[in-house]
Order: C-alpha cells, then sequence, then structure tokens
C-alpha cells in the first residue's frame, strides 16, 4: 500500500512539474540554467494580459519593419501571458548566454528611453529585467533554440 501511494505522489508530483513548463521540449530545449531577478521597485503601473501581449506585437512589428530579417523572436505563452520567450533564429546571435545577455542589455538602453523609465527617474538603473517585472511577467527564458534555454524567475525579493 505504502509503495503504492508513494507512486501516487511520485506520479502527480512529475506531472505537476511537466505541466508548469509545458513549452520547454516545443519552444526551446531543457533549461539549462537559471537565475532569480528580484525587483527593483515595488511600484508599478498594472498591467495586465493585454499590456504584456502588446509589448510582444510592438517588438514583433519593430522587427519585421526594419530592413533585415530578424534574428530572434517573441513570444508570450500562458494563460495570462505571463511567461516570456526569446528564441534566436540563427546559429551567431545566441550562440552563448553571454551574447543573449548582451542583446537584452542592448533592449534595456532602448527602454532607457521610455517615459515611465524617465518619469520615475530610473533611466541609469532599471534593466530590461526591471521593465519585464514591471509589466507582471512571471518568467523569460531565452534561448539558442537548439542547445541551450535559460530561465529567469522574477521575485519580490
Amino acid at each position: 500500500m505504502f509503495r503504492w501511494m508513494a507512486f501516487l505522489g511520485a506520479l502527480f508530483l512529475s506531472t505537476v512539474a511537466s505541466a508548469s513548463d509545458r513549452y520547454e521540449g516545443y519552444y526551446y530545449p531543457e533549461i539549462t540554467s537559471t537565475e532569480e531577478f528580484s525587483r527593483l521597485i515595488r511600484e508599478a503601473p498594472p498591467a495586465d494580459k493585454g499590456v504584456r501581449v502588446a509589448f510582444v506585437t510592438n517588438l514583433t512589428a519593430s522587427q519585421l519593419a526594419a530592413p533585415e530579417s530578424p534574428r530572434f523572436v517573441f513570444f508570450a505563452k500562458g494563460d495570462d501571458a505571463k511567461h516570456l520567450i526569446i528564441i534566436a533564429l540563427d546559429d551567431d546571435v545566441f550562440s552563448t548566454l553571454y551574447r543573449a545577455r548582451a542583446v537584452l542589455a542592448q533592449m534595456t538602453s532602448n527602454m532607457r528611453n521610455n517615459d515611465f523609465f524617465r518619469e520615475q527617474d530610473l533611466q541609469f538603473v532599471a534593466t530590461f529585467y526591471d521593465f519585464l517585472q514591471f509589466m507582471d511577467f512571471d518568467t523569460l527564458v531565452i534561448s539558442d533554440g537548439e542547445t541551450w534555454a535559460h530561465e529567469v524567475t522574477f521575485t519580490d525579493g
């Protein structure tokens, strides 16, 4: 009886674990590294699914409007679009986690021109991760789309 209950418990836990990340193995390979990022500021304007989806739509539209082909794509997934995924489309752009972080740092530079950052006097300290937290994303996964995937979990500290 104890073995049967242990088996059912293990089965339940494995089902919960796989359900929590149903995108692994579909949009990106197995998560190979993780980190937590704590919120820089506690107060932020309310963000909902519409804000997150519009953000990803605007990023995609600006990429498609550029003269060159996009080198990576954005997806907002989950019931409330709280899971941001960024996947490389070629072998060079995110060939390492360090190059992927460099692209995120470049996105930080672009976000610092945002009115919200300037109004909150955050243009010199906030990062792209902070911006994602302002929009109430729970996680970010960035991947080369082939061999590695890095997951950032946003916490309240």
